[in-house]
């Protein structure tokens, strides 16, 4: 379940409790939309009951807006996980973090695109980032805006920066690492992943 953060706080509150009655079916609450001029901190306070009802927390930060949307995600939102996340490599401390505490960016290659984030896709960075041990993801993002489901992404990214078959694994391997599943259940998938020949 997602707050749309060009609405106002009041609204995201307003969404949340009307939620809270159906709890047990929905995993965690994340923040979209439009990211300019709506900080991660506009909604540090629904995140907070989110967590105090025992949600989990993610919320796109740093793919239009700057790394101190990202900061804040990660220190007011005290989120598990950083949807888009790809302008983190401008600020080389926030870098380190991410690193050292393997918080995941679920990336978006081709919104990416579409949203001019990157001038084409042999410039994004996700391969970067991925060999500086970033744990970054390859995911879709409004399939019917943005030009294609998961599949179409990975393809896009990998004929154009040419990732090899053991970073195409690994990129699979850590959307479970991101995922919300299990010790158990990432572990096994993980095994799948890392036995099958890509070759």
């Amino acid at each position: 379940m997602c707050f749309l953060r060009h609405l106002s706080e009041e609204s995201a509150f307003e969404t949340l409790n009307q939620a809270l009655p159906y709890k047990e079916h929905i995993i965690g609450v994340g923040l979209d939309s439009s990211e300019l001029g709506h900080p991660p901190s506009k909604f540090e306070r629904v995140f907070a009951q989110a967590r105090a009802e025992g949600l989990l927390t993610v919320a796109h930060a740093g793919e239009e807006g700057p790394p101190e949307y990202v900061y804040e995600a990660l220190d007011l939102l005290h989120v598990r996980r950083i949807d888009h996340g790809v302008r983190a490599e401008e600020d080389e401390v926030l870098m380190a973090r991410l690193i050292k505490e393997q918080m995941p960016l679920t990336v978006c290659p081709l919104s990416n695109l579409k949203l001019k984030v990157f001038p084409e896709m042999a410039k994004h960075n996700l391969r970067r980032m991925l060999q500086r041990g970033v744990l970054v993801t390859v995911n879709s993002d409004d399939p019917a805006y943005f030009g294609g489901y998961m599949n179409r992404n990975f393809e896009a990214l990998a004929e154009a920066l040419d990732l090899s078959a053991e970073e195409i694994k690994t990129l699979c391997a850590n959307s479970f690492r991101a995922s919300f599943l299990s010790e158990e259940e990432k572990e096994e998938w993980i095994r799948k992943i890392e036995g099958f020949d890509a070759e």
